[in-house]
């Protein structure tokens, strides 16, 4: 008897990013790239993170990861196309503290305001808070994350016509 196994393939994404390092830990600078080239030798001095934020710029990159990940897949959520009109805006806030281990992400909280015509807030709602869950950086984070989201109208107020005597 001859078992068939049936492959099923996996779609890796491997990604990659690099920092270039220059002088000592208590100065100098560093410069990142990654393939899409959207950090392209982008230079962080380290004299103004060892001060009092010597995370800041990492948390603001996981900020930023953060949004863009949330803003894809609320898109996916609501099953948005290309073209679709209206739109999302997504802030996310890193709360960082220095612990005795070392500096720890404490809390992300992502701000969420959508102008999106014939959504209505349930449904939008919804997606928002499957969004936050299947987010690929929610999903790495150990942090505690909150939100806030908003279905702004985007239909203006009718205008009354005048009475005509």
């Amino acid at each position: 008897m001859r078992l068939s196994v049936e492959r099923t393939r996996v779609k890796l994404i491997i990604r990659k990013a690099s920092v270039c390092w220059k002088g000592g830990a208590k100065g100098g600078t560093q410069a990142m790239t990654n393939e899409s080239t959207v950090l392209k030798k982008a230079a962080f001095p380290l004299r103004s993170l060892l001060k009092k934020n010597a995370s800041k710029v990492p948390a603001e990159l996981i900020a930023a990861a953060h949004a863009r990940s949330f803003s894809i897949a609320l898109s996916d959520e609501l099953g948005l196309k290309a073209r679709a009109t209206g739109e999302t805006i997504t802030t996310a806030t890193v709360t960082a503290e220095r612990l005795a281990a070392g500096w720890t992400i404490r809390n992300v909280h992502l701000n969420v305001v959508a102008k999106l015509p014939k959504m209505t807030q349930a449904k939008f709602i919804d997606a928002a808070v499957r969004a936050k869950i299947n987010c690929l950086i929610s999903r790495l984070l150990r942090a505690n994350i909150s939100m806030n989201a908003k279905l702004e109208t985007t239909t203006k107020p009718r205008q009354r016509r005048p009475v005509v005597p």
